[in-house]
């Protein structure tokens, strides 16, 4: 699933978006988080690219404080309604994450949903530098991708279609170098026969090449994932789950 341009995510992809990512992963994730950073009412987390909320408020629930960034307002907008309906300690922040700033130290930082992949490599690692700077010495940052090199280039399919309340979603992709990416167009019919047609991108990078990003910034990377916390990532896994730490200093 590509990085879209923003207004796409506000109507259609945004409940494919959902229906993509079950609800028991979130639930698995969630407490993946919780029992390995050793989260607990005194902790703080930044969710970057939290899109509407998922991890925020599972996060939450468990009396864990959240801080939300995302430059969607329809996704800030739903987050903000849970947030107030369910007296969540989550603060929505509706900005680029590349533009963040904050005084505030965090122990957590996680960048869920492959939304590291939608940034170019001069973007990717302006956004590290923010990470970086934003967390406590000797504190976390979690990546969740399906599109690292290591997956895409194994799983990279030219066209393929689904479905989702009668919507037709027609994807075709071509994979380019310098930068290595793969650009998507999308097209949505509806049961009417309209039609809206989108584009993304998504970056590829190699575990490699993340392992050289994070260590630019002071982040080392600790692990890598396809299974949190139970199985290492091997070539071909269908996610990745990578933990870098940053240095005392």
């Amino acid at each position: 699933m590509a990085n879209i341009n923003d207004e796409f995510f506000d109507g259609a992809y945004k409940d494919l978006w959902k229906a993509f990512i079950p609800e028991d992963l979130t639930k698995k994730e969630a407490e993946f988080m919780l029992s390995y950073f050793h989260l607990n009412k005194e902790s703080k987390v930044l969710d970057m690219m939290c899109g509407y909320g998922r991890h925020a408020i599972a996060l939450a629930r468990n009396g864990v404080h959240v801080t939300a960034v995302d430059n969607l307002e329809a996704y800030i907008s739903e987050l903000k309604e849970t947030v107030i309906t369910q007296n969540l300690p989550v603060k929505p922040i509706l900005q680029k994450a590349l533009d963040f700033e904050t005084d505030e130290k965090f122990d957590l930082i996680i960048c869920m949903g492959n939304s590291f992949n939608f940034f170019s490599p001069e973007e990717a690692s302006k956004l590290l530098s923010v990470i970086s700077q934003s967390l406590k010495p000797t504190g976390f940052f979690l990546i969740n991708s399906w599109s690292i090199a290591e997956i895409a280039l194994k799983t990279f399919r030219e066209n393929s279609w689904s479905t989702l309340d009668e919507k037709k979603f027609l994807v075709s992709s071509k994979m380019f170098f310098s930068p290595t990416r793969i650009e998507t167009e999308s097209i949505i019919i509806s049961p009417d026969g309209s039609s809206e047609e989108k584009t993304g991108i998504d970056y590829i990078y190699s575990l490699n090449e993340m392992e050289y990003m994070l260590q630019n910034v002071g982040l080392s990377m600790q692990q890598a994932y396809s299974i949190p916390g139970k199985k290492p990532f091997s070539f071909g896994d269908p996610r990745v789950y990578i933990i870098a730490q940053k240095s005392e200093s």
